[in-house]
């Protein structure tokens, strides 16, 4: 990747001018290059100079223009191999006022790059950075005590998309669905479907599982109805979203094994627990926690965090996965510090990540809507999705932030034209296919390679030297980025970066073909453009399925 490139080079230039005593001994600060808004600050840029000239007193301006001096003077002596490698990548590298230092892409580089994304195809953009580490993606995870909302169901395209950038950035990945079916929500089912004082739930399920369910005990039937639930509501619209668990993990299950107990037990011998007000609390705040924990209530009920400490205790003890990302609700911010303080009481510190999903709200014409047929309570999946297509839900579920509340417009979630961003990436796709049917068509590709000569097999060759125009080469760019992409997303689980890019790279490719005519009567550029829109398909496809979104060939 370029901007590792960039990063290396930077550290051999300081460290060169430390051994020449131009600048002392002293941490390398981390090197952070990001990617300028404005195009005429460079195609990568980095602040090193001002972390460095803070570090040591001394002006940013200074220090970049010596870190500058080492990249483009002529003389062998201030360069080291890498630093002479640096110009095969950059055409110029700059230094601008307060010190920041700016990095310009040559073509030479760009066209090599493009020649390796036609090499990899389908593996381009899979990294080794996850070291094949095992991580499971915790998500959804909603109480089987109704079918699932637009709310709680926000998290399945975030935690399936997740999932597949991690697995292309080189970890193991396992998909989970804790399903609370142990706890008095499910005793409230119960009473739910039997209709008694106690009743909370309504709605058409609840008619239907009080004709079906027969049991009288309210817990009995809160169980029952929790299975038929999840099999008959939850597990369908699962699959109806595209998304396919490895384990689907039953807290009631966790507490009849003894797990829970045995973790109980384990905090308690080392001095973490104690009474107060008739209930069990854990030492939390021995973990940084504002406040203690209830683990055993007064009533003698164990707390959801007792289970969910067992959970954790399964997940790391027996599954030895080295990170569990927990997907939940905003609702349950609360509840983090706690299980966090858990997860470093059992030994695993650090080793569990949260994302906390913002609500969902539906508009049409600019107004909140209410679509349910269950007494306008909630909106669930089901009946988003028999209005909306599933590319588009996805895709609109993917674009926000998970912390960032999400206004999900119906007006232009049904628009089929370009105004809707995942039609938009679609219809580049399915402009390149159809570019590419059209140059087989006048160009018939020979049945075998053993059918060519050495002749024509020279003729066959792409000159990629031909791709010069500023909008062939932003495309290139953009194609570039695509391993970065998948790098910062698998360490910040800023998911919606993904659609941004596909929406940025179908822009990119919209912008060529205005400008670039494709198929000429110059064979050797329509070959030259033929590999760079080949490569764009290839990018596009896998930044489409990263997102669990299909690459439609015709529209």
């Amino acid at each position: 990747m370029i901007r590792e490139e960039i990063k290396k080079i930077i550290k051999e230039a300081i460290e060169n001018l430390q051994k020449e005593g131009k600048l002392p001994e002293f941490q390398i600060p981390e090197i952070v290059v990001e990617k300028p808004k404005e195009k005429n600050y460079g195609d990568y840029a980095t602040n090193i100079a001002l972390l460095v000239a803070k570090e040591l007193k001394r002006s940013p301006t200074d220090i970049a223009s010596m870190i500058d001096l080492r990249f483009n003077n002529d003389d062998a002596t201030l360069r080291g191999v890498r630093l002479k490698a640096s110009r095969r990548i950059f055409e110029k590298i700059e230094v601008v006022p307060l010190g920041f230092i700016n990095f310009f892409i040559n073509e030479n580089y760009l066209q090599k790059q493009l020649k390796e994304i036609l090499k990899q195809k389908d593996k381009f953009g899979s990294l080794k950075t996850g070291k094949n580490k095992k991580i499971q993606v915790e998500f959804v995870s909603a109480n089987p005590t109704g079918s699932l909302t637009i709310g709680n169901a926000r998290g399945g395209p975030l935690g399936d998309t997740l999932g597949n950038i991690l697995k292309k950035a080189g970890f193991k990945v396992e998909r989970a669905y804790y399903i609370n079916d142990f706890g008095n929500q499910i005793l409230v089912l119960g009473h739910s479907v039997l209709k008694d004082e106690k009743a909370e739930y309504k709605g058409d399920y609840i008619d239907y599982l009080h004709k079906k369910i027969k049991e009288k005990d309210p817990l009995k039937a809160g169980e029952r109805a929790a299975k038929i639930i999840l099999e008959e509501m939850i597990k369908k619209t699962i699959k109806r979203i595209g998304i396919k668990y490895d384990e689907w993990f039953s807290e009631k299950k966790l507490h009849k094994s003894g797990a829970v107990d045995e973790v109980i037990e384990f905090l308690k011998k080392k001095n973490l627990t104690y009474k107060k007000e008739n209930a069990l609390w854990f030492r939390s705040t021995n973990y940084g926690d504002i406040r203690d924990r209830v683990l055993i209530k007064q009533n003698g009920q164990k707390t959801y965090l007792a289970g969910d400490i067992a959970y954790h205790q399964y997940k790391f003890g027996k599954k030895k996965f080295d990170k569990v990302i927990n997907i939940w609700g905003a609702d349950h911010y609360g509840d983090v510090p706690g299980l966090k303080a858990g997860v470093e009481a059992l030994g695993y510190k650090n080793k569990a990540d949260f994302v906390l999903l913002q609500f969902v709200t539906l508009l049409k014409k600019g107004e909140k809507i209410r679509m349910s047929k269950r007494k306008g309570i909630y909106v669930t999946m089901d009946e988003l999705l028999d209005e909306i297509p599933l590319d588009v839900v996805r895709f609109f579920f993917l674009q926000k932030s998970a912390g960032t509340h999400l206004n999900f417009d119906m007006d232009l979630a049904k628009k089929q034209s370009a105004e809707n961003p995942v039609y938009y990436v679609q219809y580049a796709n399915a402009r390149i296919h159809s570019i590419l049917a059209k140059s087989k068509a006048k160009s018939p590709a020979p049945k075998g390679r053993g059918s060519l000569n050495k002749v024509e097999r020279q003729k066959s060759k792409v000159n990629l030297k031909l791709l010069k125009e500023p909008s062939e080469l932003n495309l290139i760019k953009q194609l570039s980025r695509f391993p970065e992409i998948i790098e910062d997303t698998a360490g910040d689980y800023q998911v919606q970066r993904i659609p941004q890019y596909a929406i940025e790279l179908a822009d990119a490719f919209h912008k060529f073909y205005e400008n670039c005519r494709v198929i000429s009567e110059d064979k050797e550029l329509t070959k030259a453009r033929l590999a760079l829109i080949s490569a764009t398909k290839i990018v596009l496809k896998n930044t489409l399925d990263l997102m669990g979104i299909s690459a439609p060939e015709k529209m």
